[in-house]
């Protein structure tokens, strides 16, 4: 039994091999691009029905026909696909939930169901939750919801707006998340939900090259970091563990026993210097491991009033940062990772290891962080209270005509030299967008969210991982070959540039389907030269001729950096070096500060004041859906 037991544990917990380079390009050359209509060239992981069955996952067809179509998993159900990105994100529609909506049948609220792989996972990038209640839920009137749709037999919806902060669901009700229409309005629940969308593919391709090698036999670990076992080996798991659960506890109390005395956040030393620490009434009794704080999670817990809703600052892929106020006045950033499961502790490792190695004006400084045997994960920061670069480009709070011209290209040099900062320590940001660029009150640069980095060896010239970041910032390179260099942040940053010169968003679905993708629109653009369809008018680029040469000249710069031969992009260091000379002409930088300090909005509308359209774009972006009776 013991035999067995140790037999069955170990191809349980077994991971799926481990491929080198050779191996992956060996595969690459049997499964080539393909030509499939509209969608142009497919590549891995998409196929066609002409290559061999086990070439990719994902299979286009109808490739010589107006509309193609695809298949999520072998043997699977076919959906409608308008448009497959470089960074693996669908334009697709579900054809059936589009019937269930056009005919307002109640049946359109479930949630979308997709293939449960092993080496894949499947996420709607734009969708609203919805609360289904039965009827004696009786939540109506209620402060968190502003809408319901009581016409369902057996259920009634209640759905808010999609910037407002949800409760737990009640009793009696579940979560539907269903997508969402880019440009909507709130009222009809049919009218706003929407069968053509796009979903974000994350997958492994080791893990599925193990699938085809092995015929499914394979430990895998999914796109989001949770382990998949098949329900046999699962239960004969159980049965083992069941039986050595006195032994397993009575190891972990040791160990937790003696690594407690040692557990530090990093296992590099830092280099947080003492100005930086935290008074001992918030951090742990255990003093200072390795020079980096280590926080107590009850205090956190309490500087951010139990993680109230009201606290939360945003949410990003690996967790939700809260606002909070330690005891000695200090105002924080609080980031609370979603699981405590290995993948996001590695995460939080890589996180601390990175930012202790660094020490850079425009870089999001550490305080410290909570420890491995803490109830949860967490991650404190300085706290920078003017938003991220996204916000004020594309969000509701702030008028994009604030960010003049010569904010934005401080912002362009603040970011470089932050970035030319990190690869010069050999470090490689890797999720490098405007939502991860912080602005203090004064608009100066804070780059943060070091959880996916990674440090390059030195003799290294890139790092052989499969492709994670944000889509319409992931290098095409990076994202086909499976090498990550420096050269990927430096594709990413001319991603941020363009958002710069147009206020656009990096991926639009309700654009053209050949510019979804603003590096796509960009390219395209500059390179007919039809400058005045990219920028954004607000600027004033057309009155002033000094801001319109700084303008193309970084544009031209951004279509370096967007070059898909990575040879052919600049290095970071060139990047800054071309901004800088770009940024030193008449329209001096220096003056910003005088400019935001004194409130000098005057300079900023002489630029738009042959724009007069300006104000009333601002007006559009910062329209807040209309208060409900709180």
């Amino acid at each position: 039994m013991e035999a067995l037991c140790f037999l069955v544990l170990l191809a349980l917990f077994h991971p799926a091999a481990s491929y080198s380079p050779e191996d992956i390009d060996s595969f690459f050359k049997k499964c080539p691009p393909v030509d499939c209509g509209k969608l142009g060239k497919v590549i891995i992981p998409f196929t066609n029905t002409t290559l061999p069955e086990n070439c990719a996952p994902f299979v286009v067809d109808d490739c010589n026909k107006q509309h193609q179509k695809i298949q999520l998993e072998r043997g699977g159900r076919w959906y409608q696909v308008e448009n497959i990105s470089q960074s693996n994100s669908l334009f697709i529609t579900d054809t059936e939930f589009q019937k269930q909506l056009n005919s307002r049948n109640c049946q359109s609220f479930n949630n979308l169901r997709f293939p449960s792989l092993q080496f894949a996972s499947f996420v709607i990038t734009q969708n609203l939750t919805l609360f289904k209640c039965s009827h004696e839920s009786n939540l109506s009137p209620h402060p968190h919801f502003d809408f319901s749709y009581k016409r369902c037999e057996n259920f009634v919806i209640y759905y808010t707006y999609m910037n407002r902060t949800l409760p737990s669901p009640p009793t009696n009700c579940s979560i539907l998340q269903l997508p969402i229409k880019i440009n909507h309005g709130y009222g009809d629940i049919f009218y706003l939900l929407t069968a053509t969308f796009s979903l974000q593919v994350y997958w492994w391709l080791e893990c599925y090259m193990c699938q085809v090698s092995y015929k499914g036999k394979c430990q895998c670990v999914d796109a989001h970091g949770k382990p998949r076992v098949s329900k046999r080996k699962l239960q004969l798991g159980l049965i083992c563990v069941s039986a050595s659960i006195v032994i397993v506890l009575l190891i972990i109390f040791i160990w937790c026993r003696y690594k407690r005395k040692k557990d530090a956040c990093s296992n590099t030393p830092s280099v947080i210097t003492a100005s930086n620490l935290s008074p001992k009434s918030d951090i742990e009794e255990d003093d200072v491991y390795f020079k980096v704080p280590i926080f107590s999670y009850t205090k956190l817990e309490e500087a951010t009033n139990n993680f109230d809703p009201e606290t939360e600052l945003g949410i990003g892929g690996f967790g939700a940062v809260y606002y909070g106020k330690l005891q000695d006045g200090r105002e924080v950033a609080i980031k609370r990772l979603y699981a405590h499961h290995y993948r996001r502790v590695q995460q939080f490792m890589n996180e601390i290891e990175i930012l202790t190695r660094l020490r850079h004006k425009n870089l999001l400084s550490l305080y410290g962080c909570t420890s491995l045997h803490s109830h949860e994960l967490l991650l404190v920061y300085e706290y920078i209270p003017n938003g991220t670069v996204a916000d004020h480009l594309h969000g509701n709070g702030i008028h994009s005509s604030q960010l003049n011209w010569p904010i934005r290209m401080r912002i362009a040099i603040e970011t470089a030299s932050a970035l030319a900062y990190l690869h010069a320590s050999d470090i490689i940001h890797r999720d490098v967008k405007t939502n991860n660029i912080l602005l203090d009150n004064s608009y100066n640069v804070k780059v943060a969210d070091f959880g996916l980095s990674r440090l390059l060896p030195s003799d290294a010239t890139h790092v052989s991982t499969a492709p994670q970041g944000t889509p319409g910032y992931v290098d095409p390179e990076y994202n086909q070959f499976y090498q990550l260099t420096n050269k990927s942040d430096v594709y990413s940053f001319g991603v941020v540039l363009i958002e710069l010169i147009s206020s656009k968003p990096a991926v639009d679905i309700t654009r053209h389907r050949h510019e979804i993708s603003l590096a796509n629109l960009a390219i395209n653009k500059i390179q007919k030269h039809t400058y005045d369809e990219l920028i954004d008018p607000c600027l004033g680029h057309q009155s002033n001729k000094e801001v319109k040469r700084m303008i193309i000249s970084v544009a031209e710069l951004a279509l370096q950096c967007l070059q898909h031969d990575k040879e052919l992009r600049p290095s970071m260091d060139e990047v800054l070096e071309e901004l800088q000379r770009t940024g030193s002409g008449k329209y001096e930088l220096k003056n910003i500060e005088e400019e935001h300090n004194d409130h000098d909005i005057s300079k900023s509308k002489e630029l738009q004041s042959s724009q007069p359209n300006c104000d009333e774009i601002a007006l559009l972006k910062n329209i807040q859906p209309p208060t409900s009776p709180d």
